[in-house]
């Protein structure tokens, strides 16, 4: 849990637990920055402007705050909390951390197998090794074949279909995905995928938010 230190600029209410859904205020940091909770959930220092599992911190005054979510803006006091049963939070998401080299990796599933992906927003599709792909039992060879270029030169791949991919609370099924006869080492997490989710980057955090 993280832990405020109360300085003039810092003020600090104290919430009880909200219920599901129920976004809380609980200060401010001068006109910069506001301290939330979501659904009782640690604190989280969200900046003017910044958005955060859907809420957005447009004004931070003396008492309050004014955020906006899902195209409704409220304006809470300090120790207020609002209702939001319908937001994002509800759907399947997953927090990703970065690692030394500022990649993100993500533990999931194709087709319920374990698999370790890399997240990259460069990739059009969910990109497989031909030997993870083996492993995963993967009639690749009867899927459409083409040809990509790659640092070692031009590499035949398979565009397949996978029937599900899961990562975290997310799982999707139907989705594109293609693999590398070569020139590659490990699963890519490709824009097949994350088109279908919210990604909020803060930092070395990445959270991921299914969107249909």
């Amino acid at each position: 849990m993280r832990h405020f230190i109360c300085l003039s600029l810092l003020t600090v209410a104290c919430v009880a637990h909200a219920a599901d859904g129920v976004v809380a205020l609980i200060g401010v940091i001068g006109n910069k920055a506001a301290v939330l909770s979501l659904d009782g959930g640690d604190p989280k220092t969200v900046k003017l402007g910044q958005t955060w599992n859907g809420i957005s911190v447009l004004a931070v005054e003396k008492d309050g705050a004014t955020i906006e979510l899902k195209g409704e803006k409220r304006l809470l006091h300090i120790g207020q909390h609002y209702r939001a049963a319908a937001t994002s939070v509800n759907r399947g998401s997953v927090v990703l951390s970065a690692d030394p080299r500022g990649h993100f990796f993500a533990d999931g599933a194709v087709n319920r197998v374990p698999v370790r992906f890399m997240v990259d927003t460069g990739a059009t599709v969910i990109a497989l090794p031909r030997r993870e792909a083996e492993r995963l039992g993967l009639d690749y060879r009867s899927g459409e074949r083409g040809v990509t270029s790659t640092a070692n030169g031009p590499v035949a791949v398979y565009h397949v279909k996978l029937d599900s991919v899961r990562v975290g609370g997310i799982e999707m099924h139907n989705v594109d995905a293609m693999v590398l006869d070569g020139g590659l080492d490990l699963a890519l997490l490709g824009m097949s995928f994350l088109n279908r989710v919210q990604m909020q980057r803060d930092g070395a955090t990445m959270i991921l938010i299914q969107r249909f």
